[in-house]
């Protein structure tokens, strides 16, 4: 076993074996480098991670592979997760140098960290004149010992790239209407017609699209009952119709390889189950579509079941890779979730095998185009796809539509059976701060509007998890990553922003005080470690970090959203909830700092337009005034969560602590009181409020309506 074998990481762990003398990320290998003189090479990946697991077997397993990487290097392995900061600078290198990254991701390194080469996956031997990972290990490792003074300044110019490209040229925007109103007439026109999604293969869900497409739909600039409201909703419909959705246990892949959302990569990521629940939940909000709700519900209970600890905290993901049997060391991506058509007529009856196979487009020498499956892992298996709806099935079998619904349901419920007896995939148990406050902003969200408590308590417990684990008890600190009673790492501007997030939409859910004064807390600390004063927004990492070459600030919206996209809108959010004008002062520098992306490609950052639209609008607030547990309390509350207002905040005066608080912050909420014992409801623009509104009131207005 390798020094891997003491730490936490699920990723590290994986490789303690190898026969390769990994270090974790550290001063001991780097002043084993500089003693030794030699370069570094270090690898990046994350637990879940197919290509990683490919790369592993095939090199790092390979004992002549590994003694050449003994021979030559000091090797240091990172877990992105864990420590996105690294990730993140070094990534920036990769992209720079071959203009694509991913991982696992391989760079070489000075001992003085500076990296002079790069790449992603590199094959065990060379192949169609590239050259194999033994040989770039063979040429590197020469270069360094006959050339150490040119690679030396490659380095030199490679942290100087990095440095430039970090340089800020913050300004005001001419126009914040106009990176809005590229951006979407941009996903406009890449927008697949007929799958969904945008562009070609492969294709990832990208939800923070979705978000800022459904807010400007809304905005009156476009057709609601068109344009971007129908791509928004045809994206969504065509990937819960898709492979990429489990049919079976719930929950989301990570992405599609092809156009048609068929063949996904099989990982599961927490971070996706978050956003997309968020999407579906806005998704019914507009249209009030029950199947929205549904996709909500199967998402959610995934995580409920597979993805919660018993203390309450969500697991970071579920690999792609399972074994093909119990007692076997084959493995395959997709094992898991695949079928043959043989396997289902076994466990079927005729008629409803019938339904079942046309529905979901099971063929009996498989419905995988081999396009989709370079490696041919999935020749002659299935994975589930609506291909028809519910009712074109009915039709084509000449069945009623409800006997289909019920056939079908009956039979996921058989094969999920059967498929919870396979070797389940391996799950990345760490606790991710960041990734937890995503999830809670989900649960919490979906609680409010579909009125399930559940979902709410669900919220609550991972928030009193973090608090009590994550959460340094004296500086009130956040960690990163908590696995088996073990933190890892300092928090990252991400795990506050997401985790400040989460607490404003659990406030906005149940209305406890102690969250959101929590999340004015974490505000607090935030600005002091990550806010650059000079330039605006928030580094990703604090200051003080030796072994970081350059503090960078994120500004790309991706499979996750940026810590500066959120914290953006966190901190609109808290002048509308608190009247906090040093919060708003401080949305529009992160503003400034973007406008160079946001008006060179806005469609780059969604979920900074999302922050910027937000900033557009009206303050606007709902203030409920009544004892929280009351009934006419708790009708007011449901009444201001009909629809979708992404725009409006809500408060609750409770006539206890947590009106006092609110009002020390601002003293007119003091006087919302109810009105002779009954509930009340107030419409506010900037605190400045309309006469208020009984129950029975609202109820006349909506006759009248």
């Amino acid at each position: 076993m390798n020094r891997l074998s003491t730490t936490s990481s699920p990723y590290l762990l994986q490789h303690a074996g190898n026969p390769v003398e990994w270090y974790p990320w550290g001063e001991e290998a780097f002043e084993r480098a500089r003693r030794e003189q030699k370069p570094i090479f270090l690898s990046i990946g994350y637990s879940t991670c197919h290509w990683c697991h490919v790369m592993a077997h095939e090199s790092f397993e390979d004992p002549a592979i590994a003694e050449l990487m003994n021979r030559e290097f000091i090797n240091v392995k990172v877990d992105r997760e864990e420590r996105p900061d690294v990730d993140r600078l070094y990534m920036s290198y990769v992209q720079g140098l071959t203009g694509s990254g991913g991982w696992p991701m391989s760079v070489w390194l000075t001992p003085e960290l500076k990296p002079f080469f790069g790449g992603t996956y590199f094959p065990p031997e060379d192949r169609h004149g590239r050259g194999g990972f033994p040989s770039i290990l063979s040429q590197i490792g020469q270069v360094w010992r006959e050339n150490r003074e040119n690679v030396e300044r490659e380095a030199a110019r490679s942290v100087a790239l990095l440095q430039a490209g970090a340089t800020a040229d913050p300004r005001t925007l001419a126009d914040p209407m106009t990176p809005l109103t590229r951006a979407a007439d941009y996903f406009q026109r890449t927008f697949d017609e007929q799958w969904g999604g945008f562009g070609s293969s492969p294709k990832f869900p990208r939800p923070s699209v979705l978000f800022f497409l459904l807010r400007q739909a809304r905005s009156g600039s476009m057709d609601y009952n068109g344009g971007l409201l129908r791509i928004v909703l045809n994206t969504l419909e065509r990937m819960a119709s898709g492979g990429i959705h489990d049919h079976l246990g719930g929950g989301f892949h990570r992405y599609s390889v092809d156009r048609a959302w068929h063949v996904p990569h099989f990982e599961k990521m927490l971070y996706d189950q978050a956003q997309l629940a968020m999407g579906y939940l806005e998704a019914f909000q507009v249209t009030g579509e029950e199947s929205h709700a549904g996709v909500v519900r199967d998402i959610l209970g995934y995580v409920q079941k597979e993805m919660t600890s018993p203390e309450g905290g969500f697991y970071s993901a579920e690999d792609a890779d399972s074994l093909l049997r119990y007692g076997s060391e084959e493995h395959a991506e997709g094992a898991f979730f695949v079928w043959t058509k043989r396997e289902i007529d076994s466990v079927l009856e005729q008629n409803a095998g019938e339904i079942f196979c046309r529905h979901y487009g099971i063929r009996p020498e498989g419905n995988v185009d081999p396009s989709s499956d370079p490696h041919g892992e999935l020749t002659g298996k299935n994975v589930l796809m609506e291909q028809v709806t519910l009712r074109e099935t009915a039709g084509v079998l000449g069945i009623p539509m409800e006997e289909v619904g019920a056939s079908l349901k009956a039979s996921r419920e058989i094969l999920f059976g059967i498929r919870e007896k396979r070797p389940r995939p391996h799950r990345d148990d760490k606790i991710l701060c960041a990734w937890n406050g995503l999830m809670i902003s989900a649960f919490a969200r979906a609680g409010a509007s579909l009125g399930v408590q559940d979902y709410i308590l669900s919220a609550e417990r991972a928030a009193s998890f973090l608090r009590s684990r994550l959460r340094n008890p004296d500086s009130g600190l956040l960690h990163r990553s908590w696995r088996d009673g073990r933190i890892v790492e300092a928090g990252f501007a991400e795990d506050y922003a997401f985790l400040i997030q989460g607490l404003l939409d659990l406030y906005e859910a149940n209305f406890g005080i102690a969250w959101l004064k929590w999340a004015t807390e974490l505000q607090s600390i935030m600005d002091r470690l990550f806010w650059d004063d000079e330039e605006g927004g928030y580094f990703s990492s604090a200051e003080g970090d030796p072994h970081l070459l350059l503090r960078q600030k994120e500004d790309y919206d991706g499979a996750e959203p940026s810590a500066n996209s959120v914290a953006a809108l966190n901190l609109l959010r808290f002048s509308r909830l608190i009247g906090d004008s040093v919060a708003a002062e401080k949305a529009s520098r992160i503003f400034d700092l973007s406008a160079p992306v946001l008006e060179g490609m806005p469609s780059s950052v969604p979920q900074l337009l999302v922050a910027l639209g937000y900033s557009l609008s009206p303050g606007r607030q709902i203030v409920i005034a009544g004892l929280r547990e009351a009934g006419d309390t708790i009708s007011l509350i449901q009444y201001s969560r009909e629809g979708f207002h992404p725009d409006q905040v809500t408060l609750l005066a409770d006539c206890g602590e947590g009106q006092k608080w609110l009002a020390e912050r601002v003293p007119s909420l003091l006087e919302m009181k109810p009105i002779q014992g009954n509930a009340v409801l107030y419409r506010c623009e900037e605190f400045t409020c309309s006469a208020p509104v009984t129950l029975s009131e609202l109820e006349s207005l909506r006759l009248l309506e």
